[in-house]
């Protein structure tokens, strides 16, 4: 996945997490591991909230992130369509910043379709 890729993903998606639940701690935790690079980290960690029964949204799009910044892009969207197939939640993002999570997740869908229009374009 190219840099800018990574970036845009980044910034985009893995600012989600910050929602006043019990979570939120957790979700400030991951979210500081997928900023700082520690991909793997913050998957072991969604993954083991996913395993446990978590359908938050802020998991769920925090790991879809960490998957299309580690090109699994079937996963993330995969990921992304059960958000969009729950009822829609209002997450925090970073600077107080309120968003919906069915936004968030056409948002990550639409990444995913735009870098592989690239890719296709570029061979």
């Amino acid at each position: 996945m190219r840099l800018g890729t990574f970036t845009r993903l980044a910034v985009a998606l893995s600012a989600v997490g910050f929602a006043g639940s019990a979570m939120a701690q957790d979700a400030q935790y991951v979210h500081a591991a997928i900023v700082g690079g520690k991909l793997a980290q913050a998957e072991r960690d969604l993954e083991r909230d996913t395993r446990a029964g978590s359908r938050e949204p802020e998991v769920l799009l925090n790991l879809a992130a960490v998957y299309a910044m580690t090109d699994r892009s079937d996963q993330a969207r995969g990921l992304y369509q059960q958000v969009l197939k729950r009822g829609d939640a209002s997450l925090l993002l970073s600077g107080s910043r309120v968003a919906s999570a069915h936004d968030v997740a056409r948002k990550g869908l639409s990444l995913l379709d735009r870098d592989t229009a690239i890719q296709m374009t570029s061979r």
